[in-house]
């Protein structure tokens, strides 16, 4: 039986901006605000500004609840999700706390966004070697992933989505070598959280950290991790707060190094509370939409791209194949930074990445402002 059509026009109204005649297509550098993630945070502003200043009590019920969408989005318990401030602080739990060991080893891609590259490559001085997987003809082939794979490999750390050629890879197929192989698999999602599906279980993910900004439609500051029971049992905490502590608040003066059991002793101190609540507001319009929903949408605009790109002849990085790809069609022109400001003046937003155009669509974009991209952008 085929799905039933995703009718993005339902959603477009929480978009404001839309109003401007703005097409936005770039979700792969910073996702818009919805309207119920703005009135949200504007109210938790209004009533720290206006009324009841210690609002934490209530927060703790919203603490909670987005822990929860966030585990029903990747299929996690969420005891198992701990807030952080962005991707690059997430993946360095796991890269500072990892029981290295002279000669252990790290494999990723040589097509990483910097932010899960630098975590590990300062554990070098610990002793730990880094190896990395090439792309092929920009894709990343699991039979290259299993050869760069070696007696000493700890952890294997991959973007769900790369962020340039928008490949995305099978983590079902990556997490069953790892876990035949006795390697972590760590993940980051943060080009995939909200356009894709992603099950943790399914996929044998050991660890993996997301910021929020992008594809999750929050403000900046404000990201997440899953750590599996397994991993915590292994990871030596580089860092503590006083929210790391089991029943922190019971007796301030008795300093313990009891953690509590679940993730949220990777929480350390204050959070950003602002961003959280915004956070849970655009989950559940995500949730709402369904992501399984919002992946076939964005296979169709996505497809809409692949097929014109091609017609034109013009160097195309992202694959062909829907299943290889999530919300991100990256092309290279012969002049990137003229079409960049051509489409610019068009009010048309895409980023401009390594001498290519990226469009990267999302669920409440339409076919026709795809289409009107393309004819501008090859005209």
């Amino acid at each position: 039986m085929n799905a039933s059509p995703f009718h993005p026009d339902r959603y477009r109204p929480l978009f404001p901006f839309l109003k401007n005649g703005t097409i936005f297509l770039d979700h792969a550098a910073i996702g818009p605000v919805p309207e119920p993630a703005r009135k949200a945070i504007a109210l938790y502003l209004q009533r720290r500004s206006e009324s009841d200043i210690n609002v934490f009590q209530s927060f703790l019920k919203v603490h909670a609840q987005t822990k929860k969408r966030l585990g029903e989005l990747i299929n996690a318990p969420a005891d198992r999700i701990a807030f952080c401030d962005n991707t690059s602080h997430g993946l360095n739990i796991l890269a500072a706390g990892f029981p290295w060991k002279t000669g252990d080893r790290v494999l990723l891609t040589d097509v990483e966004f910097p932010a899960n590259v630098y975590p590990f490559l300062n554990q070098k001085r610990h002793g730990v070697e880094i190896d990395f997987v090439k792309c092929r003809d920009n894709r990343i082939v699991l039979e290259d992933i299993e050869r760069g794979l070696t007696p000493n490999t700890r952890i294997l750390s991959i973007s769900f989505v790369q962020f340039l050629n928008g490949f995305r890879s099978d983590l079902a197929a990556i997490g069953a070598l790892c876990k035949d192989k006795n390697v972590l698999l760590s993940v980051d999602a943060i080009q995939g959280a909200g356009a894709v599906s992603i099950d943790v279980k399914v996929m044998n993910i050991a660890f993996l950290a997301c910021g929020g900004q992008k594809w999750l439609l929050n403000t900046e500051g404000t990201a997440f991790v899953y750590v599996s029971e397994e991993t915590q049992e292994r990871i030596r905490q580089a860092y503590l707060g006083w929210l790391s502590i089991d029943d922190f608040f019971s007796d301030f003066f008795r300093y313990r190094l009891d953690l509590d059991p679940t993730a949220r002793r990777y929480e350390g101190g204050t959070l950003n509370v602002a961003g959280i609540i915004g956070l849970n507001e655009s989950l559940a319009v995500l949730l709402e939409a369904g992501i399984p929903q919002i992946a076939r949408h964005l296979a169709e605009l996505t497809g809409l791209c692949i097929e014109r790109i091609q017609r034109e002849q013009v160097e195309l990085l992202t694959s062909a194949v829907p299943e290889e790809r999530a919300g991100i069609v990256t092309f290279r022109p012969r002049n990137a930074q003229v079409l960049f400001e051509k489409l610019k003046a068009r009010n048309i937003i895409v980023s401009l990445r390594e001498g290519c155009i990226r469009f990267s669509p999302h669920f409440y974009n339409t076919r026709e402002e795809i289409a009107t991209a393309l004819d501008v952008a090859f005209s």
